[in-house]
C-alpha cells in the first residue's frame, strides 16, 4: 500500500490520540486513521467500525493491503456496537458526521462510555448540540481545534469523563477555542458572519422574530471577534 498521507483534519485528530491507547474509530470509512496510527507504532490495536457495507469492504481491503490485519480489526457494526468490553477499548474517535448523529451514536452506546478515557469528536455541524450533550452526560472538553481544509472549516473536540458547566457562548464557540482564538477560528467566524448578513438582507422587515434571531447571532460573532482583536 502506498504511504498514507492523512488529510489535515485527520492529522489533527491523530494528534489527540494518546500513545499506546486502544482505539475504536467509528465510521472509519477507508480505515485511514487506524492504519496511520498503527503503522507509525503510535498505537498497537484499533477497531475500524463501519455500518455501511461499501466503506466496510474498502476499510477491510486497505487494512489487508497495509499488512496490519493482526492489529486492526474491521467490523461491520452500528456505532459503539463495534466493540465489546473485552476488547479493552479506551479511546473512541467519531469524525465526519453531523453533531446530532454523533450524540445519537454516543447515546445508543451509553452503557459502554463508562470504560472510556477519551472521546475525539469531529462534527460537521451542530457543534453546540454536541457540547451540550457532553456536558449533560458527564464529559468535559479538555482540548479543541479548528482546521480548514478544502474551503471548509472543521471543529475537533476532545472530551474525557468529568464535569463542566459551559455558558451559551462557550457552547456555541467552544470553551478552548474562545481562549486561543486562532487565525483559522477567526476566519471561520468571519465567513459565518458574512453568511448571516446575507441571510438577514433577504428576511422581510415584517418577520421581526427571524430578523432579531439572526441579528443576535451576528452580534455574538462581532463581540467574540472584537474581543480577540482588542486582546481581551
Amino acid at each position: 500500500m502506498q504511504e498514507l498521507n492523512l488529510s489535515r483534519r485527520l492529522q489533527t485528530v491523530a494528534g489527540f490520540v494518546p500513545k499506546g491507547t486502544r482505539l475504536l474509530d467509528v465510521g472509519s470509512d477507508h480505515a485511514y486513521l487506524p492504519i496511520a496510527l498503527v503503522s507509525q507504532a503510535l498505537i498497537d490495536f484499533a477497531i475500524a467500525g463501519e455500518v455501511v457495507s461499501g466503506p466496510y469492504q474498502s476499510a477491510r481491503s486497505n487494512v489487508k493491503e497495509s499488512g496490519l490485519s493482526d492489529q486492526i480489526d474491521v467490523r461491520l457494526a452500528d456505532g459503539l456496537e463495534a466493540f465489546e468490553l473485552s476488547d479493552g477499548i479506551d479511546t473512541v474517535s467519531i469524525c465526519g458526521m453531523g453533531g446530532l448523529l454523533i450524540t445519537e451514536i454516543l447515546g445508543r452506546g451509553q452503557e459502554k462510555l463508562a470504560g472510556l478515557s477519551r472521546l475525539i469528536l469531529q462534527p460537521n455541524n451542530r457543534e453546540d448540540d454536541l457540547r451540550r450533550w457532553l456536558q449533560e452526560n458527564q464529559f468535559k472538553i479538555v482540548a479543541e481545534a479548528t482546521v480548514q481544509e478544502n474551503q471548509k472549516f472543521y471543529e475537533i473536540m476532545v472530551a474525557e469523563p468529568g464535569q463542566m458547566q459551559l455558558t451559551e457562548k462557550e457552547l456555541r464557540f467552544g470553551p478552548h477555542l474562545l481562549k486561543t482564538k486562532s487565525s483559522v477560528f477567526k476566519e471561520k467566524w468571519l465567513r459565518e458572519k458574512a453568511k448571516l448578513e446575507k441571510a438577514l438582507a433577504n428576511i422581510p422587515e415584517q418577520h421581526s422574530d427571524s430578523r432579531s434571531s439572526v441579528l443576535q447571532k451576528i452580534r455574538d460573532i462581532k463581540e467574540v471577534l472584537h474581543e480577540s482583536e482588542s486582546g481581551h
